[in-house]
């Protein structure tokens, strides 16, 4: 049986994830991370693309974009997918396959879902174990949302703007937002999980 087709429409946001093979770490050391944010930056610029939330884990990665054309997805994704298989291959000698088959997504239909997957993509470091407060992890969008910390592949989630009237305002209000536990997380964890 083949696979199911990809739904992509123009103009649209999507929760993408990518998984390492076998759960096979794929980011060994900080300039793993700082290759593949050029590897982002560089395809989001060609295909007209945006990231408003990302996490890259140390086996996989989820982000929230928005593609202007709905053909640009996947040329984006295969972008960042080879040009990164082919930087970890000769970096690290290694021979075989890097992901565990395509990069999944899941359309954002609602507008008021963005800020709910933003939540929960930059939350995957605490439910992981690995950090109590998501700002403590150096891999995520959450210390510009938190903090203001300067980003060039992140664009300003559209929802955040009506979180205050000043930064400091948006900030606090997006935070408190975030680490709030919810009696729904567990439904968004299935929702989201792809």
């Amino acid at each position: 049986m083949g696979r199911k087709p990809r739904i992509v429409l123009d103009g649209s946001y999507y929760h993408v994830v990518q998984r390492g093979n076998d759960r096979r770490k794929i980011f060994l050391e900080s300039h793993d991370y700082d290759y593949f944010y050029s590897l982002l930056r560089k395809y989001l610029k060609r295909y007209h693309s945006f990231l408003y939330h990302y996490c890259l884990m140390s086996n996989h990665f989820h982000m929230l974009m928005k593609v202007t054309k709905a053909e640009d997805m996947s040329k984006l994704m295969q972008g960042v997918d080879l040009s990164y298989t082919l930087y970890y291959k000769r970096k690290y000698e290694f021979i075989g396959s890097l992901w565990q088959g395509r990069y999944k997504s899941i359309v954002i239909e609602r507008d008021d879902y963005l800020m709910d997957c933003g939540r929960y993509i930059e939350r995957n470091p605490v439910r992981a174990g690995i950090v109590t407060d998501p700002t403590n992890y150096e891999f995520s969008s959450s210390k510009f949302y938190f903090s203001g910390k300067e980003s060039s592949i992140i664009t300003e989630d559209i929802l955040y703007e009506s979180l205050g009237r000043d930064k400091h305002e948006r900030q606090t209000r997006y935070r408190d937002y975030v680490l709030e536990e919810r009696a729904y997380d567990k439904i968004l964890d299935r929702y989201f999980k792809l």
